[in-house]
């Protein structure tokens, strides 16, 4: 096991000044602590805390965020208190192995829901002291180092989670070389014949074209050197990870895949970097669409390079990176930037940019009154995206996801102007606000007095504080007409339901189903977000006892043999009138379909299994669901008078669903029960006649075929 001394010989190689002492005593606390504990893997469970402190240590971190590194779990999983570390080190200290401690017992690979509170807490913490969630990254990178030693269902479960959050995470905070290595252990236990292969197809191709990296970079030097730059040249074999998502975004095999090799060039000057990038463009063909300016654009976490992809040795692609020296330090250490120390002095670079603010700002934009989903959403386009780089009118530069539209470009200056857009030109040309922004391009957002968001910005937004800030709105602005739509479709379900819409009732139904009051209830049953059938069930549950099947089995059909049973086939479901005909299901039954119906061209093949069937005069007067597909005008009262309508026609309405929402229009699903199809048509042409109907269909589903007998089959 490492030693104190070892630990101190490490930090003081770069920070002569250390609390040499204060180290020591951390170590001889957390030993102390952790002497009766064991990992999985057998070894004392101090080897952790100790690994941890090394990962940070060789980032050149200050020494309080060392000793919080030996002391993170000692609150957590020994008798040790909050007290015992602020009375032994300090407050600092003991905030922040509290801090990481609240991070360790986030359980972040529950259901989305959970997931998204947890992100929000993770964020919060990092917020406060962006050197928990250093720590944090340590213990993950030692613990996916050390995986073998845990259960395999652990294995994946800790795999999934470092690959959705914590690789990402670590990307986001600049840290690339632990992002890549936490991808590539989380991919060995999520996918490990995958990684196997890419490894394979490594040895085979280094077989037969010999130390490529080595040519290539010898080449480069050469050109350098023709050039008279001083600099730099590394090259490396992309990671397998890294790899594998590229053949799957590109749907390619490994063979035909492309720029499996990275460079870097380091120079002592910004000057020398796009020498560099002249001499390399000169020696090789450059890849079109394949050159980024990182240094004249650096991305938020402070990073600034050059990217660009040639065609080298043997046709080959290889992509490389150029940047100073200065640049690289904050390319590698990301964040850790900001803590390191060299020769017992905090150093201070230029180019480190504080990712704090990044993190502050986003929990700042998804305050507490944000959908869970919707912040889960929002984070996770922060941190998985690539950027792209947008001018305003006035040159300011406004840094967007890739695949932005100009109304994340709006938003993303100011929700006022997001709110009041009208159109965009891009590049002085007018487009739609559909377009996807490219890098480079100048954007002026129109704006018009009295303009309000529209429902389908949120299918062409892309940010998340776009989508929250139209959501927001749209909630804000249509909970009126929510309310009075939701109060209707409540009168009716009740009426059908031989009760009457009370405001007792309602009142009953809200309580019942843990909504704070009757409006909510009503404006969440207007946006479809709960169904009118839930709310009466909610106090009489007796109503809905039967099912959609004990419906059916009254229907008498002539043509089915012995004691066979029948199902009315729920992709068609026919009413009496129409021509039907059976599908047998062994042992099961009979499926009894329209003769139209979609899904009986799956048994063209199976002629054994139809049966010609017929309607029992008597079935007559029973009650048939038939399933109608409208489109309604967004006016108010619309959908009252649908309802009145087909209440005339001696129908009732089982249930009714919103499928889109327009500003201009509601496509919804009704289910109306009627008794033939003499009845079916006289309901058709009432609601054909309405003038606020603009489209009309029976709605008939084929992938629900008979669903009791297909499930039965299987």
């Amino acid at each position: 096991m490492t030693s104190a001394d070892d630990l101190i010989s490490l930090v003081r190689a770069y920070n002569p000044t250390t609390n040499e002492q204060m180290l020591r005593d951390a170590f001889a606390f957390g030993a102390d602590m952790h002497s009766t504990q064991f990992r999985h893997s057998g070894e004392p469970y101090f080897t952790h805390p100790i690994a941890v402190a090394i990962i940070l240590a060789q980032q050149q971190m200050d020494d309080d965020t060392l000793v919080t590194a030996l002391l993170h779990d000692t609150v957590e999983d020994t008798k040790a208190s909050y007290s015992d570390i602020e009375r032994l080190f300090s407050r600092e200290i003991a905030e922040l192995v509290d801090g990481v401690t609240k991070l360790t017992n986030l359980q972040l690979s529950s259901t989305e829901t959970k997931q998204a509170e947890n992100f929000r807490k993770l964020f919060m913490a990092t917020s406060r002291d962006l050197r928990v969630t250093l720590v944090k990254l340590a213990d993950r990178l030692h613990n996916m180092r050390t995986i073998k030693a845990m259960r395999p269902d652990k294995q994946v479960q800790k795999a999934r989670e470092t690959m959705d959050i914590y690789a990402p995470l670590a990307g986001r905070m600049g840290m690339q070389w632990m992002r890549e290595e936490l991808e590539d252990l989380a991919f060995r236990v999520l996918n490990p014949e995958a990684r196997n292969s890419i490894m394979r197809r490594f040895i085979t191709l280094q077989k037969d074209t010999g130390d490529v990296i080595d040519k290539i970079a010898t080449d480069m030097r050469a050109e350098l050197d023709k050039a008279n730059i001083t600099a730099e040249v590394m090259g490396r074999a992309k990671k397998p990870h890294s790899i594998w998502r590229k053949m799957q975004e590109k749907d390619i095999g490994f063979s035909r895949l492309s720029d499996i090799y990275g460079f870097r060039v380091l120079t002592s000057s910004e000057a020398d970097c796009y020498r560099v990038l002249g001499a390399i463009h000169q020696r090789w063909s450059a890849v079109p669409g394949r050159f980024k300016d990182y240094i004249s654009q650096p991305k938020s976490n402070g990073y600034r390079s050059i990217h660009t992809t040639v065609s080298g040795r043997d046709g080959k692609r290889v992509e490389v990176q150029i940047r100073t020296r200065e640049m690289h330090e904050v390319a590698e250490a990301g964040v850790a930037a900001h803590w390191s120390y060299r020769d017992g002095q905090r150093v201070e670079n230029r180019f480190a940019v504080d990712p704090v603010r990044w993190i502050s700002a986003l929990s700042e934009r998804l305050d507490d009154d944000h959908e869970h989903d919707e912040f889960l959403e929002a984070v996770k386009l922060e941190m998985y995206s690539d950027q792209v780089f947008c001018f305003s009118p006035k040159g300011e530069v406004i840094k967007l996801p890739r695949g932005a539209t100009p109304i994340d470009f709006a938003y993303a200056i100011h929700t006022r102007i997001g709110h009041a857009t009208l159109g965009a030109r891009v590049d002085g040309r007018r487009v739609p606000l559909w377009t996807r922004l490219k890098n480079g391009q100048s954007i002026e957002i129109i704006t018009a007095e009295g303009q309000t968001p529209q429902s389908t910005w949120i299918d062409i937004a892309v940010t998340g504080r776009a989508k929250s800030a139209i959501r927001k709105f749209l909630r804000e602005e249509n909970r009126e007409k929510f309310i009075r739509l939701g109060r209707e479709l409540a009168r009716v379900a009740f009426e059908n339901a031989g009760k009457r819409a009370t405001d007792k009732a309602l009142s009953t139904a809200a309580r019942a189903l843990n909504i704070t009051d009757v409006s909510e209830m009503l404006t969440l049953l207007g946006s479809a977000e709960i169904t009118a059938q839930s709310v009466v069930r909610a106090i009489y549950p007796d109503l809905s006892a039967r099912t959609g099947d004990e419906v059916e089995a009254t229907h008498a059909v002539v043509g089915i043999e012995g004691n066979q049973g029948h199902q009315l086939a729920h992709c068609c479901r026919p009413v009496p009138g129409e021509r039907i005909v059976g599908i047998t299901y062994r042992g099961k039954g009979v499926s009894v379909h329209a003769i139209d119906c979609e899904a009986l061209a799956d048994f063209e093949e199976q002629p054994d299994r139809w049966v010609d069937l017929q309607w029992h005069e008597g079935t007559h007067g029973a009650v048939n669901t038939v399933t109608f597909d409208l489109a309604i005008t967004n006016d108010a009262g619309v959908l009252g008078r649908i309802c009145t309508l087909i209440g005339e026609q001696k129908a009732n309405i089982s249930d009714l669903r919103f499928i889109d929402r327009k500003p201009d229009y509601f496509r919804l699903l009704i289910d109306v029960d009627l008794s033939n199809l003499t009845h079916l048509h006289q309901v058709q042409t009432a609601l054909e006649a309405e003038s606020n109907v603009s489209a009309l269909s029976r709605h008939r589903d084929p992938a629900l075929v008979s669903q009791a007998f297909a499930r039965s089959e299987k």
